[in-house]
């Protein structure tokens, strides 16, 4: 299969002399568009740094970061922050919402970003919402949801701008068991349907289970990178009005 993104001996070193710190360690790495893949690891193990590397959010010390063949690592800060805003989307632990802003307003933010028209926002907005099951949820503030429907507008506002990576680092780290399962379901179904290729990282064997291929990483290096021969298959998730008004705040 044709590589989406590869990692050529990536490296990322923090400080100097006695401070210094080798984040990671050559690196290889390679993933096909539409693979769903768990990057695991201890805290320190290096998983957080790839991430962000993969995310355009840093720059690898040494080494090449290829996205559709393009050498990223090469790009200046505004093509990095364009290559973002076109193809990735991200899912955070925190929901990272802003807290007086509705739904809708939140989904719309990284639209604004792109300098999409006021119309193409709200048009897009509303169907990411819709497509995890918040359709008539778009004027509620994060205050007025659910832990479960904080992360779904979260996922919302990451495929608002139709990406082709989604980068979800611990997106089940702040829920309850049930709603950690309904979110891999809703993510395993974005991958499944709309061809959305998914970087998760997690800590939770339960939750990498639903992945294609599973990336350990230890002491800056992947030391294990093995495919998911029978992952987990998402029970169906209701993403209508009546599931919603199921969720407790």
């Amino acid at each position: 299969m044709t590589a989406l993104i590869e990692l050529r001996g990536v490296t990322k070193r923090y400080g100097d002399g006695a401070s210094e710190l080798m984040a990671l360690k050559g690196i290889d790495l390679s993933i096909a568009a539409g693979e769903f893949v768990a990057i695991m690891g201890p805290s320190g193990s290096g998983k957080s740094t790839a991430m962000n590397i993969l995310g355009c959010l840093d720059t690898p010390s040494k080494g090449a970061y290829l996205f559709k063949g393009a050498h990223v690592e090469s790009l200046t800060r505004d093509q990095r922050a364009r290559l973002r805003r076109r193809f990735l989307g991200f899912v955070f632990q925190g929901f990272n919402l802003l807290a007086r802003t509705s739904a809708l307003e939140n989904v719309e933010l990284p639209l604004l970003y792109r300098g999409d028209s006021a119309g193409t926002r709200r048009e897009e907005a509303l169907k990411a919402l819709k497509s995890v099951g918040l359709g008539g949820w778009e004027h509620h503030t994060p205050s007025e949801l659910s832990g479960g429907q904080q992360q779904r507008v979260a996922i919302a506002r990451a495929i608002a701008t139709r990406p082709a990576v989604v980068l979800a680092d611990e997106p089940t780290g702040n829920l309850d068991t049930q709603r950690s399962h309904e979110i891999m379901g809703l993510l395993m179904a974005l991958n499944k349907d709309q061809g959305i290729t998914v970087l998760m990282v997690t800590h939770e064997p339960d939750m990498a289970a639903y992945a294609h291929r599973m990336v350990h990483f230890v002491d800056g290096r992947i030391v294990k990178d093995t495919p998911n021969a029978n992952p987990t298959i998402a029970a169906p998730v209701g993403l209508g009005a009546t599931d919603n008004a199921m969720e407790s705040t």
